[in-house]
């Protein structure tokens, strides 16, 4: 569909929409009126652009006819010229309206990082990975809560869950899943040997029981002694709590609470999102492959980023910037990575639009 038919058919549902909302039953009906409140206002900068699009674009009909008159030609070209660029200015504008606003965006998130090749030494990177994140909400204002870890006897993670609250947490750290990739000298190296290893980081909008129907009877839920380093039980009462899900296999463990009731709801937290974000990949890949053209909807087994330490560099590789404040970026300055990310993605986005 061209961009005009687009707008056309944007142009009648809007003025439907509005039809609907003078009528007084509307307001009767709750859900309805919420729900066509939400489609207007998700539509209604594009329709507005469009309807100031079309005034322009007469204006510029009337002043071309005027040009042919000899003592308004100079006149008329000069305010074809501005008229010109207020179209280009205006259709520069519809089209970032017309990309797809992702409603997850606003949403808080559940984050989690799992150390995978390098052994301890991906571990104390999880570790390294968790304190950036945990530095940039604490500059954006942002609340992190640990929900689940399995820290290593050296200060490392071979998993850390947590959730992130504030504004628009995803829409800012979605850019984040992926495989992380580090190349350094371990601590634990004696002879001075470069290493890389690697860290998972999987991001989740999280989720209300309303967003996901999760059947209770699909719900298999054990408890168990939560441990410590090394394995051992570090609590006489079996208060840790594993929750599976039957039908996908998901298992959500939550052991940092010594309440076994808090335990378990942090553990359905997690199971929810993980079921959501399931149920959302699969919608997709239903779609077609339009998400991998997207910045930020790779898979997860996609190495986004590397960190070289010799070299004091960060790559990420989906849109090959490369910065030289490594130490600045492990320090939650992430300002800069994720504005190249969303901006290489609208771009994408753009690029994609039917024009």
């Amino acid at each position: 569909m061209k961009i005009e038919e687009k707008l056309e058919d944007l142009e009648k549902k809007y003025d439907e929409i509005e039809e609907h909302l003078t009528n007084e039953n509307t307001y009767k009906d709750s859900n309805l009126l919420n729900s066509l409140l939400k489609e207007k206002s998700l539509i209604e900068e594009s329709v507005l652009l469009y309807r100031e699009l079309k005034k322009v674009k007469k204006e510029i009909e009337d002043t071309k006819k005027l040009i042919n008159e000899p003592d308004m030609e100079e006149i008329a070209k000069e305010e074809l010229t501005k008229l010109q660029n207020t179209e280009k200015e205006l259709m520069d504008k519809i089209i970032a309206s017309l990309i797809e606003k992702d409603e997850r965006d606003e949403r808080d998130i559940i984050m989690e990082i799992r150390a995978a090749a390098g052994g301890e030494e991906a571990a104390l990177f999880a570790a390294d990975l968790f304190r950036m994140y945990s530095y940039y909400a604490e500059k954006r204002k942002w609340k992190v809560e640990i929900i689940d870890s399995h820290p290593t006897d050296i200060g490392g993670y071979k998993e850390i869950i947590f959730s992130i609250k504030g504004k628009n947490v995803f829409g800012d750290l979605k850019y984040e899943s992926g495989v992380h990739r580090v190349q350094r000298v371990p601590v634990t190296e004696a002879s001075g040997r470069i290493h890389t290893s690697t860290v998972t980081v999987a991001v989740l909008p999280e989720v209300e029981e309303v967003d996901i129907d999760i059947n209770p009877d699909d719900l298999r839920i054990d408890v168990f002694r939560a441990s410590g380093h090394g394995g051992q039980c570090v609590q006489k009462t079996e208060s840790a709590v594993r929750i599976t899900h039957i039908p996908t296999g998901f298992v959500a463990t939550c052991q940092d609470e010594r309440s076994q009731l808090k335990n378990k709801e942090k553990a359905l937290r997690v199971l929810r999102a993980r079921l959501y974000d399931y149920y959302e990949t699969q919608k997709e890949k239903e779609v077609g492959e339009e998400r991998k053209k997207q910045i930020g909807w790779g898979e997860r087994s996609e190495k986004i980023r590397t960190y070289n330490f010799p070299q004091n560099r960060v790559t990420d590789h989906r849109i090959g910037l490369s910065l030289y404040n490594l130490a600045e970026i492990l320090e939650g300055n992430l300002d800069e990575l994720i504005n190249a990310l969303k901006e290489e993605d609208k771009k994408r986005k753009i690029e994609n639009l039917e024009l």
